[in-house]
Parts: C-alpha cells; sequence; structure tokens
C-alpha cells in the first residue's frame, strides 16, 4: 500500500486538490453568489490583500533572508497561492463570513491560473537569474491548474445547482475528510523516501523554515485585519480576511514547485508551512476576533 502511495505522490496531490475544489463548489449556492456580488466591497478587499499584498510581504521577507534562491522562490510559490479548503474550515470554526470564504476561495482558484505563470517565472528570474534553466510553461500550467481546481469548482457548483440533496448530504462529509487526505498527501511527502517523491528535511531545515514561515502567516495575518479595518468592514468579514490571507493553498504550492518544476528545495516551505498555519491561524484569528469582541462590547 504504501509503496503504491509513494509511487503515485504526485496524482494523489491532484486528485485530492480537484476533490477539494470540487467540495467548495459544492457550498456556493445561487443565493451566496447575488450577496456577495450585488454588495462586491469585501470581494474586492479580500481579493486585493490575498493577489497583491501578500506576494509582496512574501517579497520582502524573503529579500531579507538568507535562504538559498530556489528556497526564495519557494515561499514566493506558497505566497502565489492563498486560500485553501482549511481556511475556508477555520472560518466556519471562528463564525466567519463562510461564503465569502469559499467565494474567495474559487475566484483565487481561476485568477491563480493566470497569476501563477507569470509571478512564478518573475521571481525564478528575479531570485535565480536570468541564466537559470528552470521556468514554468506557462500554457501547460493554466491547463494543469485549470483541471484540478476551475474545472471541479465548476462540476461541484452545477452538483449543487442540479441536485442540491446530494450535495448537501456530501458536502459536510468532506469538509472534514479532505482535509484529513490532505494531511495524508503532506505526511506522505514528509515520510517517503526522496527518490519515491518525498522531501527530506532536516531539524535545522524545519526550525528554520517553520520560523519564517510563522512570520509569514502572522505578517499576512495582519494584512488581512488591517485591509478591512481601513475600508471600515465588519469584524465578522475582517476575521475571514486575516484567515484566506494567513493560511494558503499549499497543495497548489506543492504542485506547482512539485509536479510542474520538480524542485524539492521549492517545495520545502510548503510543506512546513502546511504542518504547522492551520493551528497558529485558528489560534491567532480566534484571539484577535476574541479581543475585538471585548473592545467592542465596553
Amino acid at each position: 500500500m504504501l509503496n503504491f502511495l509513494f509511487a503515485n505522490i504526485d496524482f494523489l496531490i491532484d486528485l485530492v486538490l480537484a476533490f477539494i475544489t470540487m467540495s467548495l463548489g459544492l457550498g456556493l449556492t445561487k443565493d451566496d453568489f447575488r450577496k456577495l456580488f450585488i454588495s462586491p466591497k469585501s470581494l474586492t478587499i479580500g481579493l486585493l490583500a490575498q493577489m497583491v499584498l501578500l506576494p509582496i510581504a512574501a517579497f520582502v521577507l524573503m529579500s531579507m533572508s538568507n535562504f538559498s534562491p530556489a528556497t526564495k522562490v519557494g515561499f514566493m510559490i506558497l505566497s502565489f497561492c492563498p486560500g485553501g479548503v482549511t481556511s475556508n474550515l477555520v472560518s466556519f470554526i471562528l463564525k466567519g463570513n463562510v461564503a465569502l470564504s469559499i467565494s474567495l476561495t474559487v475566484l483565487n482558484a481561476i485568477f491563480c491560473m493566470v497569476t501563477i505563470p507569470i509571478l512564478v517565472n518573475i521571481s525564478l528570474n528575479y531570485f535565480m537569474g536570468s541564466a537559470q534553466s528552470i521556468s514554468l510553461p506557462v500554457v501547460k500550467t493554466i491547463a494543469h491548474i485549470a483541471f484540478v481546481t476551475v474545472l471541479p469548482a465548476i462540476f461541484g457548483v452545477f452538483i449543487r445547482h442540479k441536485f442540491s440533496v446530494i450535495a448537501d448530504k456530501i458536502q459536510p462529509v468532506l469538509k472534514y475528510l479532505l482535509p484529513a487526505l490532505l494531511f495524508l498527501i503532506f505526511a506522505i511527502k514528509f515520510f517517503a523516501p526522496q527518490d519515491k517523491g518525498g522531501i527530506t528535511l532536516s531539524s535545522d531545515e524545519l526550525w528554520i523554515l517553520g520560523l519564517w514561515g510563522l512570520v509569514l502567516n502572522f505578517s499576512s495575518m495582519a494584512l488581512g485585519y488591517f485591509s478591512g479595518s481601513l475600508f471600515k468592514i465588519n469584524l465578522q468579514n475582517k476575521v475571514t480576511f486575516m484567515i484566506e490571507v494567513g493560511l494558503h493553498n499549499t497543495a497548489l504550492a506543492l504542485l506547482i514547485a512539485g509536479n510542474i518544476l520538480h524542485n524539492i528545495e521549492m517545495q520545502k516551505p510548503a510543506l512546513v508551512y502546511a504542518i504547522f498555519t492551520f493551528f497558529s491561524t485558528l489560534f491567532f484569528a480566534w484571539l484577535i476576533r476574541l479581543i475585538a469582541l471585548k473592545f467592542n462590547s465596553k
């Protein structure tokens, strides 16, 4: 069984990511879309925080670090993949705006088809130099992302629209099953031999990558919260911004760095980030929400 999982790790990442985005589509109704696009202010601010402010924050941090060029690119790839199924789960737990969270994640999947090939190639050129032989094939990447994110999300919306009873039955199960499958993928990546698709990490690498990942995590959440505060967004949506900007789609980052670029060093930031940021984001967002509620009640 383990040998089968090791031998098919790249395909499993694609498959789990496709099921994750399909589950997001299952959670969207016409009413969700209507509410968001009648009042698109929160959606626009959230997207700008994710797609613009987050990469800028990652670039500033990587410019200050002493990581290898490949590791810096790995962090940049992580910043180009915001949101994800775990962000939707944390928004649900903390009573954030789940419809906004899911909509941001789905829209990110659409925008990322175009932004990821462009921004990753810019990062490769900047951090690794024009002489480097690694580049991200634009058309292939757009097609790959579309098949594992956008099309499954559309299929999920279709099921919700045509077979709402079925969607209501399977969506709650997938909400918790898919993060567990995602955790399994990361565990395989962590423990599998390197020649079987695994990623070998030393204790020093875990420590330093975890430290910088935590800085990126907290700075991302701060950007999300203050973006909402700047435009006088309500607390529920500000908490949602924190979560959506702070938690990244690490499965998509692994897909780009591993399945397409085939670079182990670039995969390490996403793998380490996935280990702890669900819990750090959950705790920090809960703490800020608690403080804000107490402050507003006075």
